[in-house]
């Protein structure tokens, strides 16, 4: 026992593992990127399946055919007389249409600000009260009367008003079907569901006068055009990287796909070949979308209430026509029907390399776990090492008597065992903790500056913001580093502590998010992954300012700029978009950018343009 004391003493103290950790940091960051590579590959995904086999899905025989091919021309006939008149006018015309159809019509007037502009319309819904039911479940159908892109759903509209038609006819039903039409896309459905779930904000969103029971699933058409098509795109992504139950979007792809005949594509992936290349690119494709964390269709809305919902949308130029779409609503609204409890036996944590192929979270998570676990390793490597004794001073060319004598021995004991070892392998360095905390607590304050700025600031005035932000993000880390150095003379340990507490809250939230938002906290986490080899390089200041050039291509700042280049939109209308998200969304994507992400960039940095003093051993 006192052989093994004494050895692990010695190896706490051993230069050699001291050196381990950060290769072993960067062979996290390289296992965890080379992770995900693989997932694309058969032998780590999987093929679809059903889990609850309630929904037996493409199991009926659909009716939607024949006289109701008349019906929904005559209603788009309607649709598009209505096209350019007002939202009133609209739900005027369209609560006929309901009533004649033998339904409960109400409306809900909305308002949201954000950006300082002003998002109001008018919602209209119908309720159809199941036969077989006791008004205690309900599924919804929506149809903006805008899509998306803005684009009249002439062709949605119009079979959602058929639909409700034709469903009032069939007493099979033992949930209550709602048919929503919203003004648009992107703040009419989140008035109504949150206005329907109790959560919403009165007066400006006004409560709903009939309700039915709690809400299994929603699917939401968005066929904006009058051609035939060829196949179905679902789209699937929620706020906040959330997303609906698998068995959801199985269910729609085994009907359009095995029963009709329809293919299915996700990610806008029009023309997938079954390669390596396009798996990897459409799970890619997904995270991205998963890590904006925005909403991608008006389905969005549902999610975050555990109301499984997805958009379908028609693309392309086929033989498919309005029929076939509305057969693939009937059978899944007949799948929806059979269920006795709400999805929850499939999977709610997903990537999708195609339609009927996918990775569970069992499978995905450990390469966002790997890259945030680096930072835990460097930071508590650099606790362990800002508590090593200073080296003693020697005087080249002399040698003092006490040099030669031997270390002086201390004894350690655990129970009975002792072991008797060098007394400097035992000897910690006393740290001073409070300026590292102080610098470190300070930028994290600071990250509420930027989330507030591009949040309650009007539209108009974002690409300037934007502008004396970036400027401030350029010049406050030497700024704040020179500040820094003059008053209060930093030394190596110190610095040391500020990085090891800015990486261990980094890979705190970063291993925390990944269960909630996987690419989320993948893509952070890549793009700080050079922060974990930042240091103070006084010495060296060409590749000091090398280094602060690659930080400052990764700082959020640039990445965001870059991102909307790349779409080919203005950084205004990015920031526009993300105070919607954070007004009427609730989208939080903005709090791991500034509040996380951010202030481990600028301490950083601030790191990286660091001098520290000389310590002379006391």
């Amino acid at each position: 026992m006192s052989g093994l004391l004494a050895t692990t003493s010695l190896l706490r103290r051993d230069p050699r593992l001291l050196k381990v950790p950060p290769y072993l940091s960067f062979l996290c960051i390289v296992i965890g990127v080379a992770w995900l590579l693989l997932l694309p590959l058969d032998d780590y995904s999987r093929g679809t399946y059903i889990s609850e086999n309630a929904l037996l899905p493409g199991q009926v025989h659909t009716y939607f055919a024949g006289s109701d091919q008349n019906v929904f021309r005559g209603y788009k006939h309607e649709v598009d007389a209505l096209g350019e008149r007002s939202n009133v006018e609209v739900n005027d015309k369209l609560g006929e249409l309901f009533k004649a159809s033998g339904l409960k019509v109400a409306r809900q007037k909305y308002e949201y600000k954000s950006a300082g502009e002003t998002y109001e319309g008018e919602n209209i819904y119908a309720i159809l009260h199941a036969p077989r039911g006791d008004a205690t479940e309900a599924i919804v159908l929506v149809g903006a009367w805008r899509n998306v892109d803005g684009v009249l759903n002439r062709s949605g509209v119009a079979l959602v008003l058929t639909l409700a038609r034709y469903f009032k006819r069939w007493s099979l039903w033992s949930k209550d079907i709602i048919f929503l039409v919203t003004a648009d896309s992107r703040a009419g459905p989140q008035a109504w569901v949150d206005a329907y779930h109790d959560t919403h904000q009165s007066p400006a969103i006004e409560s709903l006068s009939v309700k039915s029971g709690a809400l299994q699933g929603a699917v939401v058409i968005d066929y904006p055009f009058d051609h035939r098509f060829e196949s179905l795109h679902i789209v699937y992504d929620g706020i906040n990287g959330q997303l609906p139950n698998l068995d959801l979007l199985n269910t729609v792809v085994a009907i359009a796909s095995g029963q009709m005949g329809i293919g299915a594509s996700l990610q806008q992936m029009w023309q997938h070949t079954d390669s390596y290349q396009d798996r990897l690119k459409t799970m890619l494709r997904g995270m991205l979308n998963q890590g904006l964390g925005h909403a991608s269709g008006p389905h969005s809305s549902f999610i975050p209430y555990h109301v499984d919902a997805i958009t379908l949308q028609p693309y392309g130029e086929g033989w498919q026509d309005e029929m076939a779409m509305g057969r693939v609503i009937e059978s899944t609204f007949r799948s929806l029907n059979n269920l006795l409890e709400h999805l929850h036996q499939s999977f709610f944590f997903y990537l999708l390399m195609q339609a009927n192929r996918f990775v569970s979270i069992g499978t995905y998570l450990p390469s966002a776990m790997l890259v945030a676990c680096n930072f835990t390793i460097m930071a508590i490597f650099l606790w362990v090492k800002s508590g090593a004794p200073l080296p003693p001073k020697t005087t080249v060319g002399s040698t003092t008597q006490s040099d030669e004598k031997a270390p002086p021995l201390a004894v350690i004991q655990e129970g009975d065992a002792k072991a008797i070892v060098p007394e400097e392998t035992l000897a910690v360095r006393e740290r001073e903790l409070f300026l590292p905390l102080a610098v470190v607590a300070g930028s994290q304050f600071l990250g509420v500056l930027p989330l507030y700025l591009f949040n309650h600031t009007s539209a108009p005035m974002f690409p300037a913001i934007f502008t004396l932000f970036t400027a401030f993000n350029t010049i406050a880390p030497p700024l704040l580093s020179h500040l820094l150095t003059t008053t209060f003379h930093p030394t190596a340990q110190q610095y040391s502590l500020i990085k090891s507490f800015s990486l261990l809250i980094l890979g705190l939230f970063l291993s925390s998010l990944a269960t909630l938002n996987f690419s989320l906290a993948f893509l952070v986490g890549l793009f700080s992954a050079p922060l974990t080899y930042m240091q103070p390089l006084p010495n060296r200041p060409i590749i000091a300012g090398i280094l602060a050039l690659l930080l400052t291509a990764l700082a959020p700042t640039t990445v965001l700029f870059a991102g909307a280049q790349y779409w080919g939109l203005g950084i205004g209308e990015v920031l526009k978009e993300a105070a919607f998200g954070w007004d009427v969304w609730g989208m939080n994507t903005q709090v791991v950018v500034w509040c996380v992400w951010w202030p481990a960039w600028l301490t950083g940095m601030v790191s990286l343009w660091g001098r520290p003093r000389e310590e002379v051993e006391s």
